[in-house]
């Protein structure tokens, strides 16, 4: 009987137009914190803590920045999966525009 934790990778582009700013990080970092699993971010040679929205910020990966992503623990799969299409999505940053565009 294993103990050791799933492990989940997949690599991501950044292609909304401004990048991993403030929103998005909020957004990357709200979806990760629903996981057990502890998320890390691959970028040029760093590895940050997916769920600290200061450290993706610092980042500062602008649009066709490539990232990888990495999950380890039980829910693993699940994490990455979620996480990739935000990504993929480009943050639904599209969605925030129409709400505030939104008549009351």
């Amino acid at each position: 009987m294993s103990h050791d934790p799933s492990v989940a990778r997949r690599e991501v582009e950044i292609t909304n137009e401004y990048g991993l700013h403030l929103g998005p990080a909020a957004k990357f970092v709200k979806l990760a914190s629903r996981f057990q699993s502890e998320i890390r971010v691959h970028h040029d040679g760093k590895v940050i803590n997916g769920k600290s929205i200061l450290d993706l910020t610092l980042l500062a990966a602008e649009c066709g920045t490539r990232l990888d992503l990495e999950a380890l623990g039980p829910d693993a799969v699940a994490a990455i999966e979620a996480l990739a299409k935000l990504v993929m999505a480009q943050f639904r940053e599209g969605e925030d525009a129409a709400a505030r565009e939104a008549p009351p």
